[in-house]
């Protein structure tokens, strides 16, 4: 089936993910590329519109991001902060460094209540940019300013070429989705058809007519993202599917065992379990970076199947359950790398599968809403996100078997009672993790020199932002003399206030 397509072109934006994010929400198909392949991205997929995303250049730079506005002729055309200077900048208008520089909410004022902003009843915005549109070009009308910023939303409506300087993408823009839809309203001949059911059907269709009659070995991990990738897999190839679980000592208080039934009992009776705690406790020996460790656990994992393979030996295929926001924090030509993850960047040259990876392009709501389509229990579709590395990266420094066991204890506390005081709705992700430094501390009249965990909860729509959860300081209390009380080797317990910019979801 051929879907309408919007293409976000990216120009190494912080939440240019987003953009394509939110107009997948509103039903409709979406694509990003990065600027230096645009051309050839337009010209091959004849995109239905096209949305030009922030970024952090400035247009008056030598050599910055660049877009030929032909290829647009005739579409659609929204620019976003970087995207609608670009748009002033090539087509007449001028772009200087402002005066006042715009970070964090602001107050929007709409000038026509007919232009695209119109849409928009709550003027709080979010912007992010040093430079400003000075002059627009001929034929626009500007629709929108706030206080230190002349030029916030300008459009040519006769040619459906509108821009913007805020960030609708982003939550903190409140009816920043109500403006993109607006905008895809523009669009002649346009197809909402994007839901979990169509997601599933063309998959499925597409896994088989790439695996043909080959076996496939599926790695599972009990979360979400691999159960879902197990259960499409399945659902297109039946028995064709054998689904490993690696029992590497890095789950949660007694997950291994829950991951075990739940594919047994309730979703997957073919499950070879491989229990390789020893592996790679003795690989992590020592090491301390956390880049380190995350190449370490992804290379262990595979060399776990590698001494399997008399038992896969008919398999040609590794699925895995990556993500769209893994392969963008991993790195991309127009973004930097945060952080590698364990599950991208295909497998070891040693190594003869071929990887399937059926979720590559999907955020971790649309995950949902697939498990969700194919029949997955209500508890594996919910379940908060977990790190591939599992905890290796929140055991800060070495990780050991008894540092492992109190970050299990204490994250076990932790989530136990955001459950029964009722605070876990809202939560996106909730962990404890346990600090590479020690503190001295007294219990019991005697001095302690011991070691402090880091709680972690966050709210957040994607993981592509995220903001500290607001607990009540008399739960975190609580929750605190638990932990120290009843984990032995804890004397302290902060908690995280850190959102995401400028930090990430997890410590390592």
């Amino acid at each position: 089936m051929q879907h309408s397509l919007v293409s976000v072109i990216d120009f190494g934006g912080q939440y240019s993910q987003l953009i394509v994010r939110r107009i997948r929400e509103l039903g409709v198909y979406s694509e990003m590329v990065p600027w230096m392949h645009a051309a050839d991205h337009i010209r091959e997929k004849n995109p239905i519109a096209i949305i030009l995303s922030g970024g952090p250049r400035s247009v008056r730079e030598e050599n910055a991001p660049d877009f030929d506005f032909a290829l647009a002729e005739g579409k659609p055309l929204l620019g976003i902060c970087y995207g609608m200077q670009l748009m002033a900048h090539r087509l007449g208008g001028r772009v200087e460094r402002a005066s006042d520089r715009e970070y964090g909410r602001q107050s929007l004022s709409t000038r026509e209540s007919d232009a695209l902003v119109g849409v928009m009843h709550d003027p709080q915005i979010w912007m992010s940019h040093g430079d400003r549109i000075e002059d627009i070009p001929a034929d626009y009308a500007v629709t929108a300013q706030t206080a230190t910023c002349p030029v916030a939303a300008m459009e040519n409506a006769g040619a459906k070429r509108f821009g913007v300087q805020f960030h609708p993408e982003v939550s903190h823009t409140p009816d920043g989705k109500a403006l993109l839809d607006a905008f895809l309203n523009q669009i002649d001949g346009l197809s909402r058809d994007w839901t979990a059911g169509q997601f599933i059907e063309e998959t499925v269709e597409s896994i088989r007519a790439q695996v043909g009659t080959e076996r496939v070995l599926c790695a599972v991990s009990g979360g979400v993202d691999s159960s879902v990738a197990a259960a499409l897999l399945t659902k297109a190839l039946g028995d064709q599917v054998t689904c490993v679980f690696v029992d590497h000592g890095l789950l949660r208080k007694d997950e291994a065992e829950e991951v075990v039934h739940m594919f047994t009992e309730t979703f997957h009776p073919h499950l070879v379990v491989i229990r390789a705690a020893d592996q790679f406790f003795g690989k992590l020996e020592g090491v301390t970076d956390p880049e380190t460790k995350r190449k370490i656990v992804g290379a262990e994992f595979v060399r776990c199947f590698e001494a399997h393979s008399d038992e896969f030996s008919d398999c040609q295929w590794l699925a895995q359950g990556t993500l769209y926001p893994d392969v963008i924090e991993s790195g991309s030509s127009t973004a930097s790398t945060i952080k590698t993850h364990h599950n991208v960047g295909g497998l070891p040259d040693w190594m003869k599968l071929k990887v399937i990876e059926p979720l590559r392009w999907l955020f971790k709501d649309e995950v949902r809403a697939v498990g969700r389509a194919l029949g997955l229990p209500e508890h594996v579709v919910d379940r908060e996100p977990f790190p591939g590395p599992g905890l290796a990266v929140r055991v800060l420094g070495e990780v050991t078997r008894e540092r492992v066991r109190m970050t299990q204890e204490a994250d076990a506390i932790f989530r136990h009672e955001l459950r029964v005081q009722g605070h876990k709705p809202g939560i996106w992700q909730s962990y404890a993790a346990l600090l590479d430094v020690r503190s001295v501390g007294v219990m019991g009249d005697e001095r302690t020199y011991e070691q402090p965990i880091v709680l972690r909860a966050v709210t957040s729509e994607d993981a592509m932002t995220a903001e500290a959860a607001a607990l009540p300081f008399e739960f975190l209390q609580h929750v605190a003399l638990r932990i120290v009380n009843e984990v032995d080797g804890v004397n302290r317990v902060v908690y995280d206030l850190t959102g995401k910019p400028p930090g990430t979801i997890e410590w390592e």
